[in-house]
């Protein structure tokens, strides 16, 4: 019997070790999230035991993986998905001690101030984080010295104007949210909170996510024929990893503004 080679990657070997059909049932957007995670973790410093906020998880792969390779504590937060469907995902990995599944927004999350040591997200902060207020209200949520890192689907070169004519049959008015490495160290950078680490676009990144499309997605003619067609010109994926500095001044966000009513006159007399 031939052996199964599908995701199969020299580049990614911690992500090789899962079997293609779990990692293809957590599919949760348009990348393979085990080798985003692997890609991000190199440019982090995770520690066993560090407490870990994985930001627009899906259904938990990302999670799972991030607990059972560096044995950090996970709390594998999504929106879009049911935290009960991650759970069973997560029992049956065997990691229900270590990784935690919330249901929540990005913008509303129930966690305390400095409760983490890192944050990450993979393939979703585009969805949320181009807000220019984000970070600020994110970054409340982690010690002062720890890493917030993403990494997505993305643009190699910003896209100024028109859209090429050999993406236009894909693109989509939503997709204003892809940006470059270069807009998100600006984006970050220019807010004082963190100290930019890493801001780089994967090499071949658009070949990478051209074998995942044709792997897991081979129907999806659309995408995968503006890939061969780009070829890297425009599309790939990129990294960006920011630490909070110590002296980041972080407002509490305003969530309603107390008043009291006072009668006036309504019209000149």
């Amino acid at each position: 019997m031939a052996s199964d080679t599908r995701l199969l990657s020299e580049r990614f070997p911690r992500a090789s070790a899962y079997h293609p059909d779990w990692v293809m049932a957590g599919i949760s957007g348009g990348a393979n999230s085990l080798w985003l995670t692997e890609w991000l973790s190199g440019a982090l410093r995770l520690r066993p035991g560090m407490r870990v906020l994985d930001l627009g998880c899906g259904r938990g792969a990302s999670s799972i993986f991030l607990h059972r390779e560096f044995g950090v504590q996970v709390w594998a937060t999504d929106l879009w998905f049911r935290a009960s469907e991650r759970l069973a995902r997560i029992r049956d990995a065997g990691v229900e001690d270590g990784v935690f599944p919330i249901h929540a927004d990005a913008r509303s999350l129930p966690f305390a101030t400095e409760f983490f040591d890192a944050i990450v997200s993979i393939d979703s902060f585009l969805y949320y984080g181009t807000d220019d207020l984000y970070l600020s209200y994110l970054a409340r949520f982690l010690k002062p010295g720890g890493p917030v890192g993403i990494a997505s689907v993305g643009l190699v070169r910003e896209i100024d104007g028109v859209v090429p004519e050999h993406l236009r049959s894909w693109w989509e008015p939503s997709m204003a949210c892809l940006h470059s490495a270069s807009w998100w160290q600006r984006h970050w950078g220019r807010t004082g909170i963190v100290d930019i680490e890493t801001a780089d676009t994967m090499p071949d990144g658009w070949q990478v996510w051209l074998d995942w499309q044709k792997t897991a997605c081979p129907a999806n003619r659309t995408e995968i024929e503006a890939l061969e067609a780009d070829r890297g010109d425009h599309l790939g994926y990129v990294r960006v990893v920011g630490r909070r500095k110590a002296d980041a001044k972080l407002e509490d966000p305003i969530t309603s503004v107390p008043s009291e009513y006072t009668k006036q006159p309504l019209l000149r007399r």
